[in-house]
């Protein structure tokens, strides 16, 4: 059954309400994740010289912002919650887009690669396509966007306060070539375990060149 706009208003407050509430205790338990293999899977397709336009969709406190800033790169970063942009900005010094996933203002044709890690699986699933179709314009032709989600067998709903979508293989590549990217590379993560044991799905795309 479709999501009404009200629904999905509430979905986005409740999130963003969620993450708010608990902020400090987030970036003290992620500021150490390593997540370099997922950085260098976005960075390695980019096929134009740096330093690259990046959007740090979903950006969080900032960690990895800081990452692509030490990098040289340009980084922008976009978050929803508002304590999370503040954070952003001040632990990596780079301009912070404070829109939410479903309301996107982004210019055209502007970034040379996305960013998206542990964020696309709060869009609802009727809202992805539209919020994809957002990100492709977003990029450059050529543009990359990389994005690691949480898998599952397409449950969606609540989960410990938040909102979700937990995407197999299948569908999230449905999800992207439908919205006009080609598919460059996917893994499984933390590398290196079982695949009972690897809980999220990495994956590369490429806006066409033409």
């Amino acid at each position: 059954m479709a999501l009404s706009p009200e629904e999905i208003e509430q979905i986005t407050a409740r999130t963003i309400q969620h993450y708010a509430g608990q902020a400090d205790r987030f970036w003290e338990g992620t500021r150490d994740h390593d997540v370099s293999q997922n950085i260098a899977a976005l960075l390695q397709f980019i096929d134009v010289a740096p330093p690259f336009k990046i959007l740090d969709f979903g950006c969080g406190p900032g960690r990895d912002l800081q990452t692509f800033a030490g990098l040289g790169h340009h980084a922008t970063g976009l978050e929803g919650v508002p304590r999370f942009a503040a954070m952003a900005r001040a632990h990596s010094g780079c301009e912070v887009l404070e829109q939410s996933f479903l309301q996107l203002s982004l210019p055209a044709a502007h970034f040379d690669g996305v960013f998206a890690n542990a964020a696309l699986f709060h869009v609802p699933s009727q809202e992805l396509p539209r919020v994809l179709g957002q990100l492709h314009a977003a990029l450059k032709p050529g543009g990359v966007l990389f994005s690691s989600n949480p898998r599952g067998e397409g449950q969606e709903g609540w989960s410990n306060g938040r909102y979700g979508v937990f995407h197999d293989l299948a569908a999230w590549r449905s999800h992207m070539l439908a919205a006009g990217f080609v598919e460059l590379m996917h893994y499984y993560r933390p590398a290196g375990l079982p695949l009972e044991q690897q809980p999220w799905l990495a994956s590369v795309w490429r806006k066409p060149h033409g």
